[in-house]
């Protein structure tokens, strides 16, 4: 697998994570949703075998994870953007 694969997955996930838990004064809260909506869209688009693919980085960076706020959020990430509909797929 190329490298990069799960850094962008990781920047992705880490800029969601941002807006979904900064200020209302760092971050316009319309504008926070637009762009998660916005990541998901693209995200439910992709191809099924690379939306396995990035299933499988997330799943694989949240078991790297030594901070247990990312990794926790590592693991919701998928049903928080609708690409699995339970929690724990």
């Amino acid at each position: 697998m190329d490298p990069l694969v799960p850094v962008l997955a990781g920047l992705v996930v880490d800029m969601a994570w941002f807006l979904d838990t900064c200020e209302d004064d760092v971050v316009d809260p319309d504008s926070a949703v637009k762009m998660m909506e916005s990541v998901s869209w693209v995200l439910l688009r992709l191809p099924a075998d690379q939306r396995v693919r990035f299933l499988q980085v997330l799943k694989d960076l949240a078991e790297a994870e030594p901070d247990r706020g990312r990794r926790e959020y590592l693991e919701s990430f998928p049903f928080a953007c609708g690409m699995v509909e339970d929690p724990q797929s």
